[in-house]
């Protein structure tokens, strides 16, 4: 007889059944979240290469020639520093408040997460979080802060693979390094400084609570938009500290009474404005803002901060006592000297009225190097960031001549070679004719090159330029660096065509180097964040645009203005070392110039109104420019060696007749030792005063006319 199993009752099949259904949705649920998981991990989260090639954006600094920094740009303000620099008070009250088993963990809390959830679930909200500091830098670094299941899941992964990938004491310094601390400081040292004045190394127990409890809310808890919430979060941080066995009750119960000590940096903008600006846009122009914003650019530029402060003092002097005297002479109803301020009326309703400014810049540059050593743009660079020392384009007004007797004297003209100062008329075509006037209206008549360049007579000027053409003076202004469009009419030689001031320093350069143009340059040296050199321009570049002795002539001729001319007032004010130059003035005395150099230094300054108002009349280049020169040049050369201009050879110095232009003889009567190039000498001796017996100097080698008592501007 064969027996039948009994049949199992129907319950215990569908207990069975939905024990392995439960268990395959258990298994593919894994499988999936697994792949899920993997794939995430694998292609979703930033890739291990990015994870070592962590870069936080950093400022670029911007130093002078001596290591000194001038200014600095961002888009966060964030200096690194490095974990061993970090104060031990710092990481452990981080550590405290945010992560107590942070050592301990690999990215993820799982204890703390099951007992955050549990409280949750009893108190049917969520009364607080789970993450890590290495979950907190993922979000910071990769992730937004978008509060789903997704960027969570993401969070926690990325967490583990940065822990993978940095040891625990670097991921503390990314994180203390990274965190944006409100008012755009990013990272530890920028918050001290905001918030302190302090250096890292130098922050309390109480300040490191501070900042710890700026991390939970930035704006909110920063002690420089809420001081009240501010103390509230320290004081929750020093509780923890306290819990974390920081520091004993007594000393939280004191810490915590403490009133809020902050001491935010008087907002500067930095050394030398008009001269970083000019760096900052060059920077971005050729790098890009990124480079410039982010990058953690060290650029080292040429500047000279002690020369800096000297000309930006020099400047200040003159402009504000032009004001003073402005102000003092015209009514605020002026309409010349005053404008409306838009959208302001009075209680009257009528428009105010407020005084234009009057503005002054200035350049200095190393002649040895063409390092530019001072610029102002401006008198107040928060007043006008416009920079007239190097963007702006001005008539120079006689300061232009010195490029006409150039190509004259390389063009074989003497410096005894006698041209008529008397009126002139000049058909232009298309226009009336011109008859163009000395400053005083005055005529000498017959005039030497060198008392022309040293009285700066307008009619020489013209008449010379006429003899050589228009073109031949553009022709030299240009080899010797200037850029700016020159018209060839005859008023070129009266400084209408506009040049940069910059330019025109760097053009007068040429002659005290013997000829040898010098390009200007602002940056010595730009190296990356990882020391790399981006940019090296310390090799110095010239270009023998003139022969020696040409060069040599042309600082003897301005000597003479410095000396017994238009520039004397140099001596006037004390300043005794060689130099040359030349004043300027333009028409209506609206522009006032003085570009003048040493052996060491070629410097120059322009004062006057941006839109060509007359600062007044007689106020002109000598009164004006030499003063901020002679300052400024007191000051530089105050630690120099004193030198004179190296004479070339092939320069011989002859007796020449001051009538004749020829070798004097016994019987001349007027006498002056001049300079000459052996190839162009003068030959034949003196038909006024015709003689066998050649001149024979009574006084001194180099005899001349006493011409001090003349008024001589321009």
């Amino acid at each position: 007889m064969v027996k039948v199993a009994p049949s199992r009752p129907p319950s215990q099949r569908r207990v069975r059944i939905s024990i392995y259904v439960l268990l395959s949705l258990i298994i593919t649920f894994i499988v999936i979240f697994g792949y899920h998981t993997y794939d995430v991990y694998q292609n979703q989260l930033p890739s291990f290469e990015q994870l070592h090639n962590i870069e936080p954006s950093l400022k670029t600094k911007i130093y002078d020639r001596n290591g000194i920094l001038l200014q600095e740009y961002y888009n966060e303000n964030r200096v690194l520093t490095p974990y061993r620099e970090l104060p031990e008070t710092l990481v452990n009250v981080l550590l405290a408040s945010e992560d107590q088993e942070f050592f301990d963990h690999w990215g993820i809390n799982f204890r703390r997460v099951f007992i955050v959830a549990l409280k949750n679930l009893v108190k049917g909200r969520i009364t607080g979080g789970a993450s890590t500091i290495t979950q907190q830098l993922s979000r910071m670094l990769f992730l937004t802060r978008k509060k789903t299941f997704d960027r969570k899941f993401k969070e926690g992964l990325t967490a583990i693979k940065l822990e993978r990938t940095y040891s625990k004491e670097e991921i503390l310094e990314m994180y203390l390094n990274q965190y944006y601390f409100s008012r755009g400081a990013y990272g530890v040292a920028s918050a001290s400084h905001i918030f302190f004045s302090k250096s890292v190394d130098q922050l309390t127990i109480s300040d490191c609570a501070v900042l710890i409890g700026v991390l939970k809310g930035p704006n909110i808890n920063s002690p420089l938009n809420n001081p009240d919430k501010s103390i509230q979060a320290r004081n929750r941080v020093l509780y923890s500290y306290y819990s974390f066995g920081g520091i004993t009750r007594e000393e939280f119960d004191s810490l915590k009474t403490l009133p809020l000590e902050i001491d935010p940096p008087v907002e500067k903008i930095g050394l030398a404005p008009y001269f970083t600006e000019t760096v900052r846009r060059y920077i971005h122009d050729k790098y890009g803002e990124d480079k410039l914003y982010s990058g953690g650019l060290k650029v080292y530029t040429s500047l000279d901060v002690d020369l800096q402060a000297a000309a930006e003092a020099a400047v200040a002097k003159k402009v504000d006592s032009l004001r003073v005297i402005i102000e003092r002479r015209y009514n605020i109803d002026n309409r010349h000297y005053t404008l409306i301020i838009p959208d302001t009326t009075d209680e009257l309703g009528n428009p105010i009225r407020a005084y234009k400014k009057i503005q002054g810049a200035f350049i200095a540059i190393d002649n040895s190097n063409g390092d530019v050593l001072s610029m102002v743009g401006g008198r107040d660079f928060k007043e006008s960031r416009w920079n007239r020392a190097y963007q702006a384009t001005l008539q120079p007004g006689s300061s232009f001549k010195p490029f006409v007797y150039t190509a004259c004297i390389d063009n074989g003209f003497h410096t005894t070679d006698i041209v008529d100062d008397n009126p002139i008329v000049l058909d232009i075509p298309g226009t009336k004719q011109w008859r163009p006037h000395n400053f005083d209206d005055k005529f000498k008549g017959p005039i030497t090159l060198r008392d022309a360049i040293r009285l700066s007579r307008n009619l020489v000027a013209i008449r010379l330029l006429l003899k050589i053409s228009p073109e031949q003076a553009i022709f030299y202004a240009k080899r010797m660096g200037i850029t700016t469009p020159l018209a060839p009419v005859p008023s070129l030689a009266m400084g209408v065509s506009e040049v940069k001031l910059i330019e025109l320093v760097s053009a007068y350069s040429t002659f005290p180097n013997k000829g040898i143009h010098i390009p200007y340059r602002l940056v010595h040296k730009i190296i990356d964040r990882y020391g790399r050199v981006l940019e090296d321009n310390t090799a110095v570049e010239k270009d023998e645009v003139l022969s020696e002795q040409t060069a040599y002539i042309m600082v003897d001729l301005m000597r003479s203005v410095v000396d017994r001319g238009t520039g004397k007032r140099v001596r006037w004010m004390g300043f005794s070392r060689p130099a040359g130059g030349k004043t300027g003035t333009t028409n209506n005395f609206c522009d006032n110039w003085f570009i003048g150099y040493t052996p060491q230094i070629t410097a120059g300054v322009w004062i006057g109104f941006d839109d060509k108002t007359s600062i007044g009349r007689n106020q002109d280049g000598a009164k004006n420019g030499v003063p901020v020169w002679t300052e400024f040049m007191i000051a530089a050369h105050d630690s120099l060696p004193t030198l004179d201009f190296e004479e070339p050879d092939g320069i011989v110095h002859l007796d020449v007749c001051l009538a004749s232009g020829e070798l004097a003889t016994d019987r001349c009567l007027d006498v002056i030792n001049e300079i000459f190039t052996e190839d162009n000498q003068p030959m034949s001796t003196c038909k006024i005063h015709p003689s066998k017996g050649t001149y024979s100097p009574r006084q001194n080698d180099r005899n001349f006319p006493d011409t001090t008592e003349e008024r001589v501007h321009f």
